[in-house]
């Protein structure tokens, strides 16, 4: 009988160690830009209330609709894998009581879960990081969120990317601008797609994100937010604007960026490439002042972003594999068990280490040469009773007799 090939899960990868090695570089460069702005990471559940998406993103968007992994648990509890970052870190801000502890900053980072079409940068199973701010309302703040977001993205090496903003109003400019709007779009109602029919009646602004060819051509001279904004709207979006202008972070305005719920206002975001073809977004957010208020807290203030780490993976310079600093080799079961002791002593002195096993030293020596070590410690019954070790640099080959602690001390100073 045939043995039946073991097969992933379509839109689910594994993290193979070339991979973490790029994820884990991504994650250390967030963690020292965002720790550098005063920003705190948390740590998230994985599972949460099926619910809190329902109220928070809304149950007719296709995140709740179409794409949420959502169950019913053994016992009886409706809960789901989070698709995004930003409602349970409102949960967990509201959890906690934290609305009168003045601002937070948060990031975090892990996986999230949609049941998308499986492309290039878009997985069902995805890495993403996110930063929430919470508890502030001016352009200044706005601005130093989105010089961080500029930041992380330099500290990568990601290159060829460009920053978009776009004023969404807010409850006061809103409605008037809708009206227009809608009054134009259904003027072009004929050359719309049937998902913008749609989206007219639901939430019109969404309208202006459709992706078909003969939609943009039709939505060419849509009215603009931008232009509908009250005063106070105006004025933040000025502030914004001489915020990244004071900061050299530079941006163009693309009033075509929207959001597709009520609560976003406002400031709206998104770094684009053009090296990813049509998915070209690499991180993204905006301002949510109603959020935190719509899932039971007072009204709060925050602005927020997220970016998918396999996305920004796919733009990052090649990591290098970090080399072992050194290859043990040991001739002979005779010093087996001293030159193990003689690895472990280098490894609690903060060294790299491996140990090649024995069998022939060209065997060995074969290890060390694949594992890509830079220095080997031969290790004979010689070297075991005059308490040394043969120290040989793979990138010279110059060699010679050290004791332990001087081999210490002579690859920490290099290090």
């Amino acid at each position: 009988m045939a043995k039946q090939k073991l097969q992933s899960i379509r839109g689910i990868h594994d993290g193979l160690p070339a991979q973490v090695r790029a994820w884990r570089h991504i994650e250390d460069v967030a963690r020292d830009v965002f720790s550098s702005y005063a920003f705190a990471e948390v740590r998230l559940p994985i599972l949460e209330p099926t619910a809190l998406f329902v109220r928070s993103v809304g149950e007719k968007t296709d995140i709740v609709s179409k794409e949420m992994y959502a169950f019913e648990d053994q016992g009886g509890d409706n809960i789901c894998l989070r698709p995004e970052g930003t409602a349970g870190a409102v949960r967990a801000y509201l959890q906690a009581g934290l609305t009168r502890a003045g601002a937070q900053r948060w990031f975090y980072m892990g996986p999230m879960f949609r049941r998308e079409r499986p492309q290039k940068g878009r997985l069902r199973q995805f890495q993403q990081i996110g930063a929430e701010f919470f508890g502030v309302s001016g352009p200044v703040e706005d601005a130093e969120v989105l010089a961080m977001a500029q930041l992380f993205l330099d500290t990568l090496g990601i290159q060829e990317t460009r920053l978009e903003i776009n004023s969404l109003g807010c409850t006061a400019c809103r409605p008037d601008y809708r009206e227009a709007l809608l009054t134009f779009l259904q003027s072009k109602k004929d050359a719309l797609c049937e998902t913008c029919h749609e989206r007219m009646d639901s939430n019109p602004m969404r309208v202006l994100d459709c992706k078909v060819k003969t939609c943009q051509e039709a939505l060419t001279d849509a009215p603009e937010m931008v232009n509908h904004l009250c005063e106070a709207c105006d004025t933040h979006f000025s502030g914004l604007k001489s915020g990244l202008d004071a900061l050299d972070v530079p941006y163009t305005i693309n009033p075509r960026i929207v959001r597709g719920l009520d609560y976003y206002n406002r400031t709206a975001f998104e770094f684009i490439t053009d090296q990813l073809g049509a998915q070209g977004t690499v991180l993204a957010g905006g301002r949510y002042d109603g959020l935190v208020e719509s899932l039971g807290g007072p009204a709060t203030p925050a602005i927020g972003f997220a970016a998918g780490i396999e996305r920004l993976e796919m733009l990052l310079p090649e990591v290098q594999q970090a080399q072992p600093d050194i290859a043990v080799v040991a001739l002979g079961d005779a010093v087996m068990a001293y030159a193990l002791q003689q690895a472990a002593k280098l490894r609690e002195a903060g060294l790299s280490v491996i140990h090649c096993g024995g069998g022939s030293a060209k065997k060995q020596f074969k290890m060390a040469d694949r594992e890509g070590a830079k220095f080997v410690v031969t290790i004979g019954e010689d070297e075991m009773k005059a308490g040394q070790l043969m120290l040989k640099n793979l990138s010279t080959g110059e060699q010679k007799p050290l004791t332990l602690d001087a081999i210490i001390q002579t690859l920490s100073s290099s290090s």
